[in-house]
Protein backbone atom coordinates (compact mmCIF):
# COMPACT_ATOMS: atom_id res chain seq x y z
CA UNK A 1 0.00 0.00 0.00
CA UNK A 2 1.59 3.67 -1.17
CA UNK A 3 -0.41 6.93 0.82
CA UNK A 4 0.46 10.20 1.07
CA UNK A 5 0.07 12.63 4.30
CA UNK A 6 -1.88 15.77 3.99
CA UNK A 7 -0.76 18.54 6.95
CA UNK A 8 -2.78 21.60 7.49
CA UNK A 9 -0.88 23.16 10.18
CA UNK A 10 -1.63 26.23 12.39
CA UNK A 11 0.06 28.40 14.78
CA UNK A 12 -0.98 25.75 17.97
CA UNK A 13 -2.33 22.98 16.21
CA UNK A 14 -2.26 20.70 12.90
CA UNK A 15 -4.78 18.39 11.17
CA UNK A 16 -3.66 15.35 9.21
CA UNK A 17 -5.62 13.04 6.86
CA UNK A 18 -3.46 9.93 5.41
CA UNK A 19 -4.95 8.88 2.20
CA UNK A 20 -4.63 5.80 -0.09
CA UNK A 21 -3.20 6.73 -3.28
CA UNK A 22 -4.73 4.43 -5.40
CA UNK A 23 -8.28 4.05 -4.08
CA UNK A 24 -8.23 7.66 -2.82
CA UNK A 25 -10.10 6.28 0.58
CA UNK A 26 -8.98 7.99 3.63
CA UNK A 27 -7.24 5.70 6.19
CA UNK A 28 -6.81 7.56 9.39
CA UNK A 29 -7.29 11.21 10.16
CA UNK A 30 -6.83 13.36 13.03
CA UNK A 31 -5.97 16.46 15.11
CA UNK A 32 -3.18 17.88 17.10
CA UNK A 33 -4.06 20.92 19.16
CA UNK A 34 -3.37 23.31 21.68
CA UNK A 35 0.21 23.13 21.33
CA UNK A 36 2.63 24.88 23.61
CA UNK A 37 0.43 24.92 26.17
CA UNK A 38 0.46 23.44 29.39
CA UNK A 39 -2.15 20.64 28.19
CA UNK A 40 -2.25 19.99 24.75
CA UNK A 41 -4.79 16.87 22.89
CA UNK A 42 -4.62 15.06 20.31
CA UNK A 43 -7.36 13.05 18.42
CA UNK A 44 -6.70 10.35 15.85
CA UNK A 45 -9.87 8.46 13.75
CA UNK A 46 -8.57 4.89 12.20
CA UNK A 47 -10.00 3.76 8.96
CA UNK A 48 -13.08 2.11 10.69
CA UNK A 49 -13.84 5.14 12.20
CA UNK A 50 -12.50 4.33 15.76
CA UNK A 51 -11.50 7.52 17.63
CA UNK A 52 -9.30 7.57 20.40
CA UNK A 53 -8.04 10.88 22.35
CA UNK A 54 -5.44 12.13 24.80
CA UNK A 55 -4.23 15.01 26.57
CA UNK A 56 -0.80 15.46 27.31
CA UNK A 57 1.90 18.33 26.74
CA UNK A 58 3.06 19.24 23.49
CA UNK A 59 5.65 21.55 23.18
CA UNK A 60 6.43 22.44 20.07
CA UNK A 61 4.79 21.01 16.36
CA UNK A 62 7.70 18.66 16.73
CA UNK A 63 6.75 16.85 19.50
CA UNK A 64 3.19 17.06 18.14
CA UNK A 65 4.55 14.77 15.10
CA UNK A 66 5.79 12.36 17.69
CA UNK A 67 2.42 12.02 18.86
CA UNK A 68 0.78 11.31 15.89
CA UNK A 69 3.74 8.50 14.95
CA UNK A 70 2.44 7.04 18.13
CA UNK A 71 -1.35 7.23 17.58
CA UNK A 72 -0.83 5.88 13.97
CA UNK A 73 1.40 2.87 15.55
CA UNK A 74 -1.26 2.27 18.34
CA UNK A 75 -3.96 1.44 15.14
CA UNK A 76 -1.31 -0.80 13.62
CA UNK A 77 -0.41 1.42 10.98
CA UNK A 78 3.24 1.61 9.91
CA UNK A 79 3.12 5.40 8.07
CA UNK A 80 6.69 5.43 7.10
CA UNK A 81 6.61 2.10 5.66
CA UNK A 82 3.08 3.28 3.76
CA UNK A 83 4.20 6.84 3.24
CA UNK A 84 5.21 7.95 -0.59
CA UNK A 85 5.06 12.17 -0.03
CA UNK A 86 3.35 14.48 2.60
CA UNK A 87 1.46 17.08 1.00
CA UNK A 88 1.32 20.56 2.86
CA UNK A 89 -1.32 23.05 2.39
CA UNK A 90 0.22 26.46 2.68
CA UNK A 91 -1.93 29.70 2.58
CA UNK A 92 -0.14 32.59 0.61
CA UNK A 93 2.51 31.63 -2.49
CA UNK A 94 1.92 35.20 -3.49
CA UNK A 95 3.44 35.40 -7.22
CA UNK A 96 6.25 32.93 -7.22
CA UNK A 97 3.96 29.60 -6.76
CA UNK A 98 1.65 28.92 -9.43
CA UNK A 99 1.70 25.12 -8.82
CA UNK A 100 2.16 22.32 -6.12
CA UNK A 101 5.94 22.72 -5.21
CA UNK A 102 8.73 20.22 -4.25
CA UNK A 103 9.54 22.18 -1.08
CA UNK A 104 13.73 22.65 -0.85
CA UNK A 105 15.43 24.94 1.57
CA UNK A 106 14.62 27.87 -1.25
CA UNK A 107 11.32 27.45 -1.21
CA UNK A 108 10.88 27.50 2.77
CA UNK A 109 12.93 30.64 2.33
CA UNK A 110 10.29 32.17 0.05
CA UNK A 111 7.77 30.55 2.67
CA UNK A 112 8.88 32.62 5.36
CA UNK A 113 9.65 35.63 3.68
CA UNK A 114 6.25 36.00 2.02
CA UNK A 115 4.96 35.73 5.60
CA UNK A 116 4.40 39.35 5.57
CA UNK A 117 1.33 38.54 2.97
CA UNK A 118 -0.10 36.13 5.39
CA UNK A 119 1.47 36.48 9.09
CA UNK A 120 -1.14 34.53 10.44
CA UNK A 121 -1.31 31.78 8.04
CA UNK A 122 2.10 31.37 7.04
CA UNK A 123 4.58 30.89 9.94
CA UNK A 124 2.15 28.56 11.15
CA UNK A 125 2.07 26.19 7.65
CA UNK A 126 6.23 26.68 7.88
CA UNK A 127 6.37 25.30 11.76
CA UNK A 128 4.01 21.97 10.31
CA UNK A 129 6.46 21.68 6.98
CA UNK A 130 9.72 21.52 9.41
CA UNK A 131 8.45 19.57 11.64
CA UNK A 132 7.11 16.84 9.43
CA UNK A 133 10.61 16.86 7.32
CA UNK A 134 12.47 16.04 10.81
CA UNK A 135 9.46 13.51 10.85
CA UNK A 136 9.20 12.12 7.55
CA UNK A 137 12.70 13.14 6.41
CA UNK A 138 12.91 10.03 3.31
CA UNK A 139 10.27 11.42 1.58
CA UNK A 140 9.15 13.95 -0.36
CA UNK A 141 7.16 16.66 0.74
CA UNK A 142 4.82 19.02 -1.50
CA UNK A 143 3.51 22.57 -0.84
CA UNK A 144 0.24 22.99 -2.42
CA UNK A 145 -0.33 26.77 -2.23
CA UNK A 146 -4.05 28.21 -1.18
CA UNK A 147 -3.42 31.47 -4.12
CA UNK A 148 -1.97 28.90 -6.96
CA UNK A 149 -5.15 28.23 -8.63
CA UNK A 150 -6.22 31.87 -8.71
CA UNK A 151 -2.43 32.54 -10.66
CA UNK A 152 -4.34 32.48 -13.79
CA UNK A 153 -6.33 35.53 -13.50
CA UNK A 154 -5.64 38.41 -15.99
CA UNK A 155 -4.01 41.77 -15.03
CA UNK A 156 -6.82 43.61 -14.88
CA UNK A 157 -8.57 41.13 -12.34
CA UNK A 158 -5.73 40.98 -10.00
CA UNK A 159 -4.51 44.50 -9.64
CA UNK A 160 -5.63 47.41 -7.65
CA UNK A 161 -5.76 50.66 -8.79
CA UNK A 162 -3.70 51.99 -6.40
CA UNK A 163 0.40 54.05 -7.44
CA UNK A 164 1.67 51.24 -9.27
CA UNK A 165 5.00 51.74 -8.07
CA UNK A 166 4.11 51.37 -4.29
CA UNK A 167 1.93 48.17 -5.24
CA UNK A 168 4.69 46.59 -6.76
CA UNK A 169 7.47 47.57 -3.76
CA UNK A 170 5.21 45.71 -1.48
CA UNK A 171 3.59 43.26 -3.56
CA UNK A 172 -0.30 44.82 -3.45
CA UNK A 173 -2.43 42.95 -5.91
CA UNK A 174 -5.40 40.32 -5.47
CA UNK A 175 -4.18 36.88 -4.70
CA UNK A 176 -7.31 35.24 -3.71
CA UNK A 177 -7.65 32.23 -1.57
CA UNK A 178 -10.24 28.76 -1.31
CA UNK A 179 -7.80 27.57 -4.68
CA UNK A 180 -7.79 24.23 -3.38
CA UNK A 181 -11.14 24.02 -3.46
CA UNK A 182 -12.45 25.65 -6.36
CA UNK A 183 -10.13 23.62 -8.27
CA UNK A 184 -11.34 20.51 -6.63
CA UNK A 185 -15.09 21.94 -7.10
CA UNK A 186 -14.78 22.91 -10.86
CA UNK A 187 -13.07 19.78 -11.92
CA UNK A 188 -15.58 17.33 -9.60
CA UNK A 189 -18.55 19.42 -11.41
CA UNK A 190 -17.34 19.03 -15.04
CA UNK A 191 -16.78 15.05 -13.72
CA UNK A 192 -20.59 15.08 -12.76
CA UNK A 193 -22.19 16.76 -15.94
CA UNK A 194 -19.91 14.51 -17.75
CA UNK A 195 -18.04 17.24 -19.86
CA UNK A 196 -14.57 17.95 -20.18
CA UNK A 197 -13.88 21.40 -17.81
CA UNK A 198 -12.12 22.93 -20.54
CA UNK A 199 -15.44 23.41 -22.51
CA UNK A 200 -17.26 24.75 -19.49
CA UNK A 201 -18.12 28.21 -17.88
CA UNK A 202 -18.31 28.10 -13.76
CA UNK A 203 -19.14 29.66 -11.06
CA UNK A 204 -18.40 28.50 -7.97
CA UNK A 205 -19.64 29.49 -4.17
CA UNK A 206 -17.21 28.19 -1.43
CA UNK A 207 -19.27 28.87 1.43
CA UNK A 208 -18.25 28.33 5.10
CA UNK A 209 -17.28 30.44 8.05
CA UNK A 210 -14.94 32.12 5.23
CA UNK A 211 -16.42 31.93 1.97
CA UNK A 212 -15.32 33.15 -1.47
CA UNK A 213 -16.76 32.88 -5.12
CA UNK A 214 -14.67 31.67 -8.74
CA UNK A 215 -15.16 32.50 -11.96
CA UNK A 216 -13.78 29.49 -13.61
CA UNK A 217 -13.49 29.71 -17.22
CA UNK A 218 -12.45 26.87 -19.44
CA UNK A 219 -10.27 24.96 -16.00
CA UNK A 220 -9.11 27.77 -15.04
CA UNK A 221 -9.29 30.94 -12.51
CA UNK A 222 -10.35 34.24 -14.11
CA UNK A 223 -11.64 36.30 -10.81
CA UNK A 224 -12.17 35.76 -7.40
CA UNK A 225 -13.66 37.53 -4.37
CA UNK A 226 -10.90 37.58 -2.09
CA UNK A 227 -7.92 39.81 -2.52
CA UNK A 228 -4.83 40.49 -0.90
CA UNK A 229 -6.26 38.47 1.58
CA UNK A 230 -9.24 36.88 3.04
CA UNK A 231 -10.89 39.96 3.96
CA UNK A 232 -12.13 41.29 0.64
CA UNK A 233 -15.11 39.99 -1.14
CA UNK A 234 -18.43 38.07 0.25
CA UNK A 235 -19.76 38.48 3.71
CA UNK A 236 -18.28 36.12 6.50
CA UNK A 237 -18.72 34.23 9.54
CA UNK A 238 -16.60 36.98 11.15
CA UNK A 239 -14.91 39.24 8.37
CA UNK A 240 -16.05 42.33 6.67
CA UNK A 241 -16.22 41.21 2.86
CA UNK A 242 -15.76 44.69 0.87
CA UNK A 243 -15.66 47.60 2.21
CA UNK A 244 -15.18 51.28 1.70
CA UNK A 245 -11.88 52.06 2.87
CA UNK A 246 -12.48 55.23 4.12
CA UNK A 247 -14.21 53.56 6.63
CA UNK A 248 -11.54 52.54 8.31
CA UNK A 249 -9.93 56.02 7.92
CA UNK A 250 -13.07 57.56 9.26
CA UNK A 251 -12.75 55.28 12.50
CA UNK A 252 -9.36 55.49 12.97
CA UNK A 253 -9.86 59.43 12.83
CA UNK A 254 -12.84 59.84 14.46
CA UNK A 255 -13.09 56.56 17.01
CA UNK A 256 -9.01 56.32 17.68
CA UNK A 257 -9.07 52.86 16.51
CA UNK A 258 -5.24 52.03 15.79
CA UNK A 259 -4.36 49.80 13.18
CA UNK A 260 -4.79 46.54 14.86
CA UNK A 261 -7.98 47.37 16.60
CA UNK A 262 -8.98 48.42 12.85
CA UNK A 263 -7.73 44.58 12.20
CA UNK A 264 -9.64 43.35 14.64
CA UNK A 265 -12.71 44.73 13.94
CA UNK A 266 -12.82 44.07 10.09
CA UNK A 267 -11.43 39.85 10.82
CA UNK A 268 -12.95 39.28 14.30
CA UNK A 269 -15.55 41.19 14.95
CA UNK A 270 -17.64 42.08 11.71
CA UNK A 271 -19.63 40.14 9.23
CA UNK A 272 -22.29 37.91 10.44
CA UNK A 273 -21.27 38.53 13.86
CA UNK A 274 -20.92 41.83 13.57
CA UNK A 275 -24.26 42.44 12.11
CA UNK A 276 -26.47 39.83 14.40
CA UNK A 277 -24.11 38.63 17.13
CA UNK A 278 -23.87 35.49 15.84
CA UNK A 279 -20.90 33.83 13.98
CA UNK A 280 -22.61 30.53 12.53
CA UNK A 281 -25.07 30.93 9.81
CA UNK A 282 -27.16 28.32 11.38
CA UNK A 283 -27.47 30.66 14.86
CA UNK A 284 -28.36 33.44 12.22
CA UNK A 285 -31.03 31.76 10.27
CA UNK A 286 -32.67 30.02 13.37
CA UNK A 287 -32.72 33.66 15.12
CA UNK A 288 -34.29 34.92 12.07
CA UNK A 289 -36.75 32.50 11.27
CA UNK A 290 -37.72 33.47 15.28
CA UNK A 291 -38.39 37.08 14.17
CA UNK A 292 -35.11 39.00 15.02
CA UNK A 293 -34.60 42.05 12.57
CA UNK A 294 -30.75 41.83 13.07
CA UNK A 295 -30.30 38.52 12.06
CA UNK A 296 -33.09 38.98 9.36
CA UNK A 297 -30.82 42.11 7.75
CA UNK A 298 -27.49 39.72 8.40
CA UNK A 299 -29.16 37.32 5.77
CA UNK A 300 -29.91 40.28 3.82
CA UNK A 301 -27.20 41.57 3.39
CA UNK A 302 -25.25 38.48 2.87
CA UNK A 303 -27.60 37.16 0.17
CA UNK A 304 -27.11 41.32 -1.64
CA UNK A 305 -23.29 40.38 -1.82
CA UNK A 306 -23.12 37.09 -3.38
CA UNK A 307 -25.78 38.22 -6.10
CA UNK A 308 -23.59 40.80 -6.56
CA UNK A 309 -20.76 38.68 -7.23
CA UNK A 310 -23.07 36.40 -9.20
CA UNK A 311 -23.93 39.45 -11.90
CA UNK A 312 -20.38 40.47 -11.84
CA UNK A 313 -18.66 36.94 -12.86
CA UNK A 314 -21.98 36.06 -15.11
CA UNK A 315 -21.12 39.22 -17.05
CA UNK A 316 -17.20 38.05 -17.29
CA UNK A 317 -17.90 34.53 -18.25
CA UNK A 318 -20.34 36.06 -20.82
CA UNK A 319 -22.71 33.40 -19.41
CA UNK A 320 -22.65 30.15 -17.08
CA UNK A 321 -22.71 26.42 -17.90
CA UNK A 322 -22.80 25.74 -14.08
CA UNK A 323 -23.04 26.93 -10.47
CA UNK A 324 -21.93 24.84 -7.56
CA UNK A 325 -22.47 25.62 -4.56
CA UNK A 326 -19.91 23.90 -1.57
CA UNK A 327 -18.50 24.41 1.93
CA UNK A 328 -20.46 23.98 5.29
CA UNK A 329 -23.37 26.61 4.35
CA UNK A 330 -23.32 26.22 0.75
CA UNK A 331 -23.57 22.27 1.30
CA UNK A 332 -26.06 22.30 4.04
CA UNK A 333 -28.40 25.74 3.30
CA UNK A 334 -31.45 25.30 0.75
CA UNK A 335 -32.49 28.83 2.02
CA UNK A 336 -29.43 30.59 1.16
CA UNK A 337 -29.28 28.69 -2.26
CA UNK A 338 -32.43 29.44 -2.67
CA UNK A 339 -32.54 33.15 -2.07
CA UNK A 340 -28.83 33.74 -3.85
CA UNK A 341 -30.02 32.36 -7.29
CA UNK A 342 -33.75 33.58 -6.93
CA UNK A 343 -35.61 35.50 -9.64
CA UNK A 344 -32.42 34.69 -12.02
CA UNK A 345 -34.44 32.71 -14.73
CA UNK A 346 -33.59 35.69 -17.68
CA UNK A 347 -30.01 34.03 -17.14
CA UNK A 348 -31.34 30.71 -17.54
CA UNK A 349 -31.15 29.86 -13.99
CA UNK A 350 -34.12 27.84 -12.40
CA UNK A 351 -33.68 26.02 -8.94
CA UNK A 352 -35.99 23.19 -8.02
CA UNK A 353 -37.26 23.55 -4.72
CA UNK A 354 -38.12 20.06 -4.04
CA UNK A 355 -34.09 19.08 -5.69
CA UNK A 356 -33.01 21.51 -3.53
CA UNK A 357 -34.62 20.74 -0.37
CA UNK A 358 -33.48 17.24 -0.53
CA UNK A 359 -31.97 15.54 2.03
CA UNK A 360 -29.14 13.52 0.01
CA UNK A 361 -25.54 13.81 0.11
CA UNK A 362 -22.67 14.15 -2.54
CA UNK A 363 -22.70 15.58 -5.97
CA UNK A 364 -26.07 16.65 -6.83
CA UNK A 365 -28.41 18.48 -9.15
CA UNK A 366 -30.78 21.08 -7.93
CA UNK A 367 -31.67 23.03 -10.96
CA UNK A 368 -35.00 22.37 -12.82
CA UNK A 369 -35.03 20.25 -16.42
CA UNK A 370 -35.90 23.50 -18.17
CA UNK A 371 -32.70 25.63 -16.73
CA UNK A 372 -29.98 26.57 -18.82
CA UNK A 373 -27.49 26.73 -16.06
CA UNK A 374 -26.83 23.70 -14.28
CA UNK A 375 -26.90 24.20 -10.62
CA UNK A 376 -24.75 21.73 -8.33
CA UNK A 377 -23.73 21.25 -5.03
CA UNK A 378 -20.67 19.56 -4.75
CA UNK A 379 -18.75 18.73 -1.58
CA UNK A 380 -15.29 19.94 -1.59
CA UNK A 381 -12.38 17.65 -0.28
CA UNK A 382 -9.35 20.02 -0.11
CA UNK A 383 -7.18 17.05 1.18
CA UNK A 384 -8.19 14.95 -1.61
CA UNK A 385 -6.60 17.69 -4.05
CA UNK A 386 -3.77 18.49 -2.21
CA UNK A 387 -2.95 14.49 -2.00
CA UNK A 388 -3.77 14.29 -6.13
CA UNK A 389 -1.45 17.44 -6.53
CA UNK A 390 1.26 16.04 -4.30
CA UNK A 391 1.23 13.00 -6.31
CA UNK A 392 1.15 14.36 -9.77
CA UNK A 393 4.44 16.42 -8.76
CA UNK A 394 6.18 13.17 -7.15
CA UNK A 395 4.90 11.06 -9.98
CA UNK A 396 2.87 9.09 -7.94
Amino acid sequence: MSAVLVVNSGSSSFKYQLIDAESEVTLASGLVERIGEPTGGATHTDAAGERTSLELEIVDHTAGFAVMLEAFAASGVDVVADLVAVGHRVVQGGARFFEPTIITDLVRINIDELSGLAPLHNPANLAGIIAAQKAFPDVSHVAVFDTAFHQTMPPASYTYAIDAALAEKYRVRRYGFHGTSHRFVAHAAAEFVGRPVEDLRQIVLHLGNGASMCAVDGGRSIDTSMGMTPLEGLVMGTRSGDIDPAVLLYLQRRAGLSADEVDTLLNKRSGLLGLSGRGDMRDVQTAADAGDEAAKLALDVYVHRARSYIGAYLVELRGADVISFTAGVGENSPLLRSRILAGLESFGIEIDPVLNTSPDRGARVISTENSRVTVLVVPTNEELEIARQTLAVVGG
